[in-house]
């Protein structure tokens, strides 16, 4: 589970491309302060092919992109808020949110760490490296992940879900091993900085159910970005 924890089945929920939509769109707002040409803004060009992959319909895209750079009436303001502590049976969690409320994000937190425990900041970050994640698929079965990663300038790689590889990199080389992999027989699916765990935790079979509940109940909260996890397998 590693890297970044995502939900079980996400994809057959009936609102889950609203929920996907909802994320990019923020996403993208943040980007887009740096400016509103992707071109010249390799973070909103990154995220900008995310939104293309998952389908965004292009007038969701553009009007995210000119509310984040400011040219729209009643501009984004997002605040990107990282809270730490421990999923039940001690599993280290970061929890990345964008929020246009702080006000509300952290008492909604602090409620769904009832069932195990927020900590704070440093508490558990310690046990995570900062990094940049790329997912990309296979364009062939000849393709070699560990050349391609050796090539791309990636520092590791992983296998991900349904065939794909996470290829992981220093959080300054994000953008130019995207640029570099397809070079190398890869088609970027996503690429984001975010969490790694240094010590992922194995749990029991019945162990792992009560933590994949909490981090349900953790990432269908509407400021949720991302949810990082310690946790093995």
């Amino acid at each position: 589970m590693g890297a970044q924890w995502k939900a079980r089945h996400k994809e057959i929920a009936a609102n889950a491309k609203g929920k996907i939509f909802g994320k990019l769109s923020k996403e993208i707002m943040v980007a887009a302060k740096g400016g509103a040409d992707p071109d010249l803004n390799s973070r909103l060009r990154l995220v900008v092919e995310q939104a293309k992959k998952a389908s965004m319909p292009k007038e969701t895209l553009e009007r995210a992109i000119k509310k984040g750079a400011g040219l729209l009436d009643g501009g984004a303001s997002l605040e990107r808020l990282i809270y730490e502590g421990f999923a039940p049976h001690k599993v280290p969690v970061i929890v990345e949110c964008l929020t246009d409320n702080v006000n509300r994000t952290y008492p909604n937190i602090r409620v769904l760490f009832r069932k195990g425990q927020l900590g704070a900041a440093g508490s558990v970050s310690w046990d995570f490296d900062h990094v940049g994640m790329i997912e990309a698929t296979p364009n062939s079965r000849d393709a070699d992940a560990e050349l391609a990663a050796i090539e791309a300038g990636a520092q590791d790689f992983e296998p991900a879900d349904e065939g794909a590889t996470l290829f992981i990199t220093d959080i300054t080389d994000l953008d130019a091993v995207c640029r570099a992999l397809p070079a190398q027989g890869y088609t970027v699916i996503s690429a984001q900085l975010g969490y790694r765990p240094k010590n992922p935790v194995t749990l029991s079979d019945a162990e792992r159910e009560e933590v994949e509940a909490f981090l349900e109940a953790v990432d269908a909260d509407d400021d949720v970005q991302n949810v990082y996890v310690g946790l093995a397998g």
